[in-house]
């Protein structure tokens, strides 16, 4: 299918004569990046890192969130805000003012993704910690297990598939 769709692009550009500089064949596309592989590995590992090291810190801080979120109301009213104010802000209107604040580019990059990446991992995790199944709840409740043995041994079981989709979406 991609090589149809290849096809396709490549013939389109040849027959209508497109200009490169608007829209440049696969074919041209490979052979600069064949020609220009010296330069361009070195902005693909970096962006690599970006994106691993703003992925992981997502992750840390959107699950330590959702979990205090879950543990406490207050914490939950006090943070949600925040968190709900990060999703709807455009990052476009905050980049600025982080790469002011963060004086490092790379740290000014990672602290951007990892806004972006944040709101569905902390939304998915606290929908998935407060979804457990009632009569699982109830019974772990009747056998007076702690707050920790319910949290290990029901919540983060339960959350599982909402986390991974919090994942997945970022």
């Amino acid at each position: 299918m991609t090589g149809i769709l290849l096809g396709i692009w490549q013939a389109w550009v040849v027959i209508e004569d497109v200009p490169a500089y608007l829209v440049p064949s696969p074919w041209l596309i490979a052979q600069t990046l064949v020609k220009d592989w010296a330069l361009l590995s070195g902005a693909l590992l970096v962006t690599i890192k970006i994106t691993v090291l703003a992925f992981v810190s997502a992750t840390m801080l959107g699950v330590l969130v959702a979990f205090a979120m879950v543990q406490s109301r207050w914490i939950e009213a006090t943070l949600l805000p925040y968190a709900v104010l990060l999703q709807v802000t455009p990052i476009v209107a905050i980049a600025p003012l982080i790469i002011i604040w963060v004086k490092d580019p790379t740290a000014s990059l990672v602290v951007c993704a990892t806004l972006v990446a944040l709101f569905p991992i902390i939304s998915n995790t606290t929908t998935g910690l407060r979804s457990v199944n009632p009569g699982l709840a109830a019974y772990f409740k009747l056998n007076r297990a702690t707050r920790l043995q319910t949290l290990l041994r029901l919540q983060i079981p339960s959350a599982l598939p909402y986390f991974f989709a919090g994942l997945r979406i970022s």
